[in-house]
């Protein structure tokens, strides 16, 4: 069975100023996981929360727990974000971005361009979603 070769809609121009916004995205959100996070060594891509120390007061250490608490929250949602787009540019490098990877048809270029680390159509996101 023969796999069917679609064509993004996008073209190279486009597609390489999307990549390199990625990469820049990319960069950015690793240097904030590096302020708030350090690697965890037993789980491979993955981050833990750095417990600040402001001191042995007890304002100051529900300060370290505030801080603490917001930066799993941010560490959690960089990380996802980061996997986003470390998919988007595997895609750019396979030659399969900017298609659904449902359908299989091409994304729109205006939702590309909104959400460059998409990976499926409007009509497929909803669908998933259960709005369609």
């Amino acid at each position: 069975m023969a796999i069917k070769k679609v064509k993004t809609a996008l073209d190279k121009k486009t597609l390489a100023a999307i990549k390199k916004s990625l990469e820049i995205r990319r960069d950015n959100i690793n240097d904030e996981l590096g302020k708030i996070t350090k690697e965890d060594k037993y789980e491979h891509e993955a981050h833990k929360a750095i417990f600040p120390e402001y001191g042995d007061k007890s304002d100051e250490n529900a300060n370290e727990i505030a801080t603490f608490t917001d930066n799993l929250s941010l560490g959690k949602s960089l990380e996802d974000t980061l996997r986003d787009i470390e998919s988007a540019l595997d895609r750019i490098k396979k030659g399969t971005y900017g298609i659904c990877k449902y359908c299989k048809e091409p994304i729109r270029k205006e939702r590309i361009k909104i959400r460059p680390i998409s990976s499926a159509c409007i009509t497929c996101k909803k669908r998933l979603k259960g709005e369609a």
